[in-house]
């Protein structure tokens, strides 16, 4: 299924070889007219792949024959990348080397008149390559299609007809949703509630539950019923409505727009109404905005009821006073209940009590998803072999047969929807472990350095770009337990959402372990869980990401991988067991990301991993041994993220302080540093977070005046409270954290210069914090407060309905604070009120509202 992935990967490329840095370099070696033709010959190539990828199922001759060409297209990545790197080596000798001859030689290359004819070879290579994969296209009878802009599978049109005794387990969502139809919104004619939840949730199925409770008979004098789906174009949207009458008096496929509005507006003039819109993908508002003010019948009380994947489209429809039904996976109870009914006639469960017990683990496996239930509970009815169920259990559910009603078309139908730029990220969630919790910051990391992010605006960072991407996923349903947190987020996937990112990503990104120890050829992509496992990766060559399981313990292995691997863009060696890194490591040119995290035996680096200018993300937090970085890191000026901890006295500021590309800086446990920014400005800096510096006394803030998250916590004699004199009064913070800081009493008067930007506040584990400041209330950006465990804060400041953006309040383990603002009857309860989600835990108790 890798091939979905293939027309993404060229638009990127396409896109690289037209960057600055490659025509530059092009020019220079005198290889620009053979670039050129490369990308000409792939925007050829590239009108035909979304074709390509709607061919199911592929002939094993165009499977074949998208393998070799996705297989040019990563060496030509090399090529560009191989460009670039060049022209970041040269920037440094500019910058460092004509003060310091050790800086020229230490980045010196080949020959560049070797350089340059090996760079042509390998054009002309590729070249050939190409024009012979372009002449075989025709072969396969593929359409040009230059944008993605298809219209997908849909699935069959539904009805709404419903047999409630196969229903398990929305009794109560029925109930909230006729709830909501039947009572009147302040006077509103029109109103629209959107049940919003991923494939095979079961929307449409509680939509026909709804449809046909007696409450709505009696509320509504005429019901409708149409299918939406992927056509939204208004004329079939009107004639679907008018054909829902039970007995159609006329055919009205011949009618003309104008015809068909009046036809309808006639229809509903003076009828309370009811109309069910199942299965909306459109996103268009402009085309929602024409269909309401048609069936618009200003009448009180017509409701209409839509069904959709999308969050975005449910926030589009929904009107003024309603908001959108979040439609949630089945209790456990309920899902066994839904299962056993699918596996087994009436009763018959109780005569095989083994079976039942692996019922109950498949049953988990499933994850709340009726359609994912009933799908497996099918595919085992009448068979009461104990191997059958075992394997069923064992294996991913892609394995079951399939048919256009199952899980697998229910759930690739929101894939295929997505556009091209995402699917990549997608598939890049197969490589963690189910169960993960993934945060924005560590996604970023991952899809900046394997290139899948778009160009950031000027004010954006890369966290910024991801956060968006990740929002439109969770839009469109994939994400599950999202949380967010204003400038980040974390969420989980469904395990059947992440069955599909697996199935989707096969053969390109894998996950290699007990169950799955085979490596597939062209792998570009592989996470390891298990050191014994290793073994299986000879020969490759072509990977771009590498992830070893925790404690890697074969340095000879991890020698050959550096030595064999050179195009790696992602090397990841948590809790490494060795002391060094094997100094061929400045070899990996192309390497964008290195993590070492909790490499506890880890002393030091070698000198050449400042070779690295394509690294954007070092990441040495828990390196509890290392006693200093390398020297020369002032070179590595992709730098972006730099996590560390580290045993040094002084830290190289001035050096830190020439990274110019440096957005996110982490200290964690780095015990002997005692100042920090003395003398320098880091006007890039982001994000700065110190973690657990007990020495750490003084930080000069003035040096990083962009910042835009700040988190603080466990450094005990960090002097916070500086003198009016150092205020900062135009900084940029949007949040800020302070934990388990036992010096803190009340809020530093310098915070007050993020009045106009601060969206989120946290302060958490501060025993002695006794007031928020007077000014807490200027703040007219703020979002999010928390105040966890802060157990001598006895009030808050007055004025806090001034706070009208404030739309989270969190207040936990405040006795005082607990009995002043309990909801609805504590005496200060009305200053809070107006917030709209508060959460209030006192010490045994919990209330929200």
């Amino acid at each position: 299924m890798a091939e979905s992935l293939l027309f993404s990967f060229a638009e990127s490329l396409i896109g690289k070889l037209a960057s600055r840095a490659v025509e530059e370099a092009s020019l220079a070696f005198g290889v620009h007219s053979e670039l050129q033709q490369m990308k000409a010959t792939m925007a050829l190539i590239k009108g035909v792949l979304l074709d390509a990828e709607q061919r199911n199922p592929l002939s094993s001759a165009l499977s074949e024959w998208l393998r070799l060409l996705k297989r040019v297209f990563s060496d030509a990545e090399d090529i560009a990348d191989d460009f670039q790197c060049e022209a970041l080596r040269k920037h440094v000798v500019k910058t460092y080397g004509d003060s310091s001859r050790k800086v020229r030689h230490f980045f010196s290359t080949s020959n560049p008149l070797v350089y340059r004819l090996k760079m042509a070879h390998r054009i002309q290579d590729i070249n050939t390559r190409l024009a012979k994969l372009a002449a075989q296209r025709s072969m396969f009878g593929l359409q040009i299609i230059h944008q993605d802009t298809r219209v997908v599978h849909v699935r069959e049109m539904t009805h709404s007809h419903v047999n409630p005794s196969n229903v398990t387990g929305r009794e109560h969502d029925k109930n909230q949703i006729v709830k909501l139809l039947v009572q009147d919104v302040h006077h509103q004619t029109l109103s629209v509630i959107p049940i919003v939840g991923m494939g095979g949730l079961g929307k449409t199925t509680l939509a026909k539950l709804v449809f046909n409770d007696t409450n709505i008979d009696a509320c509504f004098s005429l019901k409708m019923w149409v299918c939406v789906s992927n056509d939204f174009e208004l004329r079939n949207v009107l004639i679907k409505i008018l054909n829902s009458d039970p007995n159609p008096t006329e055919n009205f496929n011949n009618f003309e727009t104008e015809q068909l509005q009046n036809r309808l507006r006639n229809t509903l003039q003076g009828q309370k109404f009811l109309l069910v819109l199942d299965d909306v993908w459109n996103e268009d508002c402009v085309r929602w905005d024409d269909l309401k003010e048609i069936i618009d019948s200003d009448v009180e009380g017509s409701k209409i009821l839509v069904t959709t994947r999308s969050h975005e489209i449910a926030t589009m429809m929904r009107t003024k006073f309603s908001n959108f039904y979040l439609l949630e996976c089945l209790s456990e109870k309920d899902s066994l209940s839904l299962f056993l009914k699918s596996a087994f006639e009436d009763g018959d469960e109780k005569k095989h009590p083994q079976l039942l017990e692996i019922g109950k683990e498949i049953v988990k496996k499933c994850g709340g998803l009726p359609l994912a239930l009933k799908t497996v509970g099918s595919s085992l009815f009448s068979r009461v072999d104990k191997k059958e169920w075992e394997s069923i259990r064992d294996n991913e559910i892609w394995n079951l047969k399939q048919n256009e009603k199952s899980i697998f078309p229910a759930l690739k139908l929101s894939y295929d929807q997505l556009p091209s730029y995402l699917k990549p990220c997608f598939a890049s969630f197969s490589l963690f472990p189910e169960d993960n919790e993934f945060c924005c910051s560590h996604i970023s990391t991952l899809w900046e350095a394997l290139g899948f992010l778009p160009p950031s605006k000027e004010s954006e960072s890369v966290t910024d770009v991801t956060y968006q991407l990740l929002h439109e996923l969770w839009s469109r349903s994939f994400l599950s337990d999202y949380i967010d947190y204003g400038t980040d987020c974390s969420f989980t996937l469904h395990d059947l959402v992440h069955d599909l990112a697996t199935y989707i990503a096969k053969g390109e990104f894998e996950r290699i372990d007990l169950r799955n120890p085979k490596i597939s050829e062209n792998v570009q992509h592989l996470a390891f869980t298990d050191n014994n496992l290793l073994a299986q990766a000879f020969p490759l060559t072509g990977l771009r990401s590498l992830r070893f399981p925790f404690g890697m313990n074969n340095e000879a292995f991890l020698n050959t991988i550096l030595s064999t691997c050179k195009y790696l863009r992602v090397l990841e060696l948590c809790c490494y067991e060795y002391e060094s890194l094997p100094d061929c490591i400045g070899k990996l040119k192309h390497l964008r990301c290195l993590n070492l995290e909790f490499s506890k035996k880890l002393k030091g680096l070698p000198d050449s991993v400042c070779k690295l200018q394509n690294l954007q993300n070092l990441s040495l937090c828990g390196c509890i041994k290392l006693q200093k970085l390398p020297k020369g890191i002032k070179n590595l000026i992709s730098l972006r993220s730099l996590s560390i901890t580290t045993r040094q006295l002084d830290f190289p500021e001035e050096e830190i302080a020439s990274l110019t590309s440096l957005e996110k800086l982490i200290f964690c446990s780095c015990d002997n540093l005692v100042s920090l920014f003395e003398g320098i400005l880091l006007p890039t800096l982001k994000i700065l977070s110190l973690h657990d510096c007990k020495s750490l006394k003084s930080v000069s803030f003035h040096a990083i005046s962009n910042l835009k998250v700040l988190n603080i916590s466990e450094c005990d004699k960090l002097e916070l409270s500086m003198s009016l004199g150092n205020q900062i009064p135009n900084s940029r913070l949007k949040s800020l954290i302070l934990k388990d800081l036992p010096q803190l009493v009340t809020l530093p008067q310098w915070f007050q210069g993020s009045v106009n930007s601060l969206e989120t506040l946290a302060i958490v584990d501060c025993i002695n914090f006794k007031e928020l400041p007077d000014w807490l209330p200027t703040l007219i950006c703020l979002k999010i407060l928390v105040i966890f465990n802060c157990p001598n804060l006895l009030s808050l400041p007055e004025n806090m309905h001034h706070l009208t953006n404030l739309k989270e309040l969190k207040i936990i383990g405040c006795p005082e604070l607990y009995k002043r603002f309990k909801p609805k009857v504590g005496q200060d309860w009305h200053k809070i009120s107006h917030i709209e989600k508060v959460f209030i835990v006192g010490l045994e108790n919990k209330e929200e509202c």
